[in-house]
């Protein structure tokens, strides 16, 4: 079945090679059709283009087949192009011509463009959920850790004293940028293009305020054409928030694998989370962070990906926009298995309290003598020059401890002042308008409800 069929048949060849993966993906945007199809019925209620027991029947075999969906149980029927179409076939065999009535004022162009916004919505909020429980851990590891130094490196070069508490608090804070970045694609998500149709709006006095407000979005994408023009656009500005969730995990992952040498030592694993050699017997792998790193690695480079397919494009629908599923869906998938298995495994992290005791980490503590002269009173240069000729010499011995008391530094991580902006940057989302309005569309009850 194809909602635009007129009784000409496609070339097999040609159909395969156009759906592709298609309605595969459309199995995962089943539960937001279904929301979108209560909306839109219930508007065409408003405006006399659905009767009163017609609405009702719709109603209650939609909000079955949307539980359908949420199990996983409503599948596309061999020879049914789209979830779309497969929504509409199952409506009409159960309720006859009713069913026909549900796709009056939409086109498949703003019906997929509304899934996809109500997939976003939800999966954001996922992400969101992930990233939060990441961020605790880190913040719960930079405190129980704040007292144990480890070297910085700038250049690859033994620099200047660092701590575990500045490690796990930076990727902490790294979260909430990135977050940021997510928070500006959620912004363009939660638009409202039902009604725009094939992109130049509809004949039918359609209500579209209405259907926003059924679906809890934020406001509407106004302009029909425009509506239109988001597709590609919208999976693009997403694709960016994604890409800076990997790149903070990217650089996390690497650390790791860097840390875990022997050459370094710093921190380890137990051996049920490492993996062996097949002929060296000593080896302990990093993979899960290797992986980590090759699976970030490829999600930071989902906007080049998108905005390749979606580039010289004039205005208006075309088929190349359906190639955006196939790259953001999956890579939506990748991003939260990443999130979840890296805090899993940091849940399990061990961390060596004794790095500094190393002759070899000696330098580090350069700066720390110069400033302690500086204190003393000797002038900054001379006092960076007396040091510089000591290490020369062979004869620099540190005190190696620190005395850092300003705010972001080893002796002051500001780990609550950190937490205050993520809760703010958490709540600025607002999950909770459509996740209300969405209940009210699948609740049961008596009425036009």
């Amino acid at each position: 079945m194809k909602l635009w069929d007129k009784g000409t048949s496609v070339a097999q060849a040609v159909e395969q090679f156009t759906v592709g993966k298609d309605r595969e993906l459309d199995a995962w945007l089943a539960p937001y059709d279904i929301l979108g199809t209560l909306a839109h019925i219930r508007m065409l209620n408003r405006i006399e283009l659905l009767e009163d027991d017609e609405l009702l029947s719709l109603q209650q075999e939609l909000r079955r087949l949307y539980q359908l969906a949420i199990e996983g149980e409503l599948k596309i029927e061999a020879g049914v192009e789209d979830i779309h179409s497969q929504v509409e076939l199952m409506l009409t065999q159960k309720l006859g011509d009713i069913g026909k009535k549900v796709h009056s004022g939409r086109s498949r162009n703003d019906q997929v463009l509304v899934d996809l916004k109500l997939y976003f919505l939800a999966e954001i909020k996922a992400l969101v959920e992930g990233s939060q429980a990441l961020f605790d851990r880190l913040q719960q590891l930079s405190e129980l850790h704040k007292g144990v130094l480890l070297p910085g490196y700038t250049h690859y070069q033994v620099a200047m004293p660092s701590s575990f508490g500045l490690w796990f608090g930076a990727y902490a804070e790294s979260l909430i940028d990135d977050l940021q970045m997510l928070l500006a694609a959620y912004r363009v998500v939660n638009q409202n293009p039902l009604g725009s149709a094939a992109g130049y709006g509809s004949s039918f006095p359609l209500n579209r305020s209405m259907t926003t407000q059924l679906l809890g979005f934020e406001t509407l994408s106004y302009n029909v054409v425009y509506a239109q023009m988001g597709r590609g656009k919208t999976e693009k500005l997403l694709s960016f928030g994604l890409s800076s969730l990997a790149s903070s995990l990217n650089k996390l992952a690497a650390d790791v694998c860097l840390f875990m040498s022997q050459n370094f030592a710093f921190i380890r694993f137990p051996d049920e989370l490492t993996t062996g050699s097949s002929i060296m017997p000593h080896k302990k792998n990093p993979d899960v962070f290797e992986i980590l790193r090759a699976k970030t690695n490829k999600l930071q480079t989902l906007p080049t990906e998108i905005s390749a397919i979606i580039s010289n494009l004039p205005s208006g629908y075309h088929r190349d926009l359906q190639l955006t599923k196939a790259s953001l869906l999956p890579a939506i998938e990748e991003m939260k298995a990443c999130l979840e298995m890296t805090n899993f495994m940091l849940e399990h992290i061990e961390i060596n309290q004794d790095i500094l005791d190393a002759p070899i980490y000696d330098y580090l503590f350069s700066v720390e003598e110069v400033n302690r002269l500086v204190l003393a009173g000797v002038p900054f240069r001379d006092a960076y020059k007396q040091v510089g000729q000591a290490i020369e010499a062979g004869n620099f011995t540190p005190q190696k401890s620190v005395n850092h008391s300003h705010e972001g530094s080893i002796g002051h991580l500001c780990t609550e002042e950190i937490k205050r902006k993520m809760d703010q940057v958490v709540r600025a989302f607002d999950f909770g308008k459509w996740e209300q309005a969405w209940k009210g569309l699948v609740r049961e009850g008596k009425g036009l409800s």
